[in-house]
């Protein structure tokens, strides 16, 4: 990845860690599936109408709002209304991270180098060690349905990186087209009638406020990078550095809920870093070093020097060189 890539992708795990605070903070009492579905519907509108589809399938624009946009963010946002609390969902749905990598190899035959296997590996590490440090209990049925929410995601990432699509944003505005009306739907299934009603006659400004930054931030400004950073990059070169999202997630929760994290969950953050600087530092070093050796630099002296472009005289012993034909 070059360095502004590298750049965009913290951008983005910048704003996904204020995202999970966000999302507890103006949910309140609307339905989840309700809240997520207005999210989407300000993704789509009026952004469609002011950009051109991508230039890939429909079946495929399709596939990745099923997977990266509706399965991973209904399985999420569900999961935290069951009981997922805000920092520990940001942690649990890192999962993504390893899952898109295996993906990623089987699918696409990208095969992650050794530096970014440890990258992974440091940042597995750091998972754990927050998770310990945060404590506490949590619902299996939200566990569950958080891991979920990672394994869609990582389809979706798989999908966004096996189309091609160059326009990130177009990707991430199109393929949200799919969204909206299967989530009214299966909120009115999951919640009720009633509690779709009494969840629109509560949507007031924190909640008008979340969906704004959800959709504006997250989704378009996020995701539209992401998707463009997918088109140019192997997966394993661009999911670690979503690592980066859980001590954004902490520190957010520090600075804006008063959530003090303890010793464990610092040293962990240490640690997610320590792997997105380890895997993105040595792919970096791989490509630099791959460029030098398919286009090897040639000095000055030896073009203008002629005798040196010329074969030297054969060592004592050794046949000569027969004299080439006239023609």
């Amino acid at each position: 990845m070059s360095r502004r890539d590298q750049s965009l992708a913290a951008l983005v795990a910048v704003i996904w860690g204020f995202n999970f605070v966000v999302i507890d903070w103006g949910m309140g009492e609307v339905p989840p599936l309700l809240f997520l579905a207005a999210r989407f519907l300000a993704v789509v509108l009026p952004a469609v109408f002011l950009l051109d589809p991508p230039p890939v399938p429909w079946r495929t624009v399709a596939a990745v709002g099923l997977f990266m946009s509706l399965g991973q963010f209904a399985f999420l946002y569900v999961a935290m209304d069951a009981g997922m609390p805000p920092g520990l969902a940001g942690l649990v749905l890192q999962a993504q991270v390893g899952l898109t990598i295996l993906l990623a190899a089987a699918a696409l035959r990208e095969r992650p180098t050794r530096p970014q296997i440890l990258g992974v590996v440091l940042g597995v590490v750091g998972l754990v060690i927050v998770g310990l440090g945060r404590g506490g209990h949590v619902p299996a049925l939200a566990l569950a349905l958080c891991l979920t929410a990672a394994l869609m995601w990582a389809i979706g990432n798989v999908v966004s990186r096996a189309s091609g699509a160059t326009g990130g944003l177009s990707l991430t505005v199109w393929s949200a087209l799919v969204v909206p009306v299967p989530l009214v739907l299966l909120s009115l299934v999951v919640d009720g009638p009633a509690a779709v009603a009494d969840g629109l006659a509560a949507f007031g400004w924190r909640a008008a406020i979340s969906t704004l930054y959800t959709a504006g931030l997250a989704s378009l400004v996020g995701y539209g990078i992401f998707n463009g950073l997918l088109s140019r990059n192997p997966s394993a070169a661009v999911v670690p550095w979503i690592l980066l999202v859980p001590p954004v997630a902490i520190g957010s929760a520090w600075a804006l809920l008063d959530e003090v994290p303890s010793a464990g969950e610092l040293v962990g953050g240490a640690v997610l870093v320590l792997g997105v600087a380890v895997s993105s530092r040595n792919y970096r070093n791989r490509r630099e070093s791959g460029r030098a050796t398919t286009n090897p630099v040639v000095e000055p002296s030896i073009l203008s020097d002629p005798t040196r472009c010329t074969p030297g005289p054969s060592r004592p012993g050794s046949p000569e060189r027969p004299a080439p034909a006239r023609r």
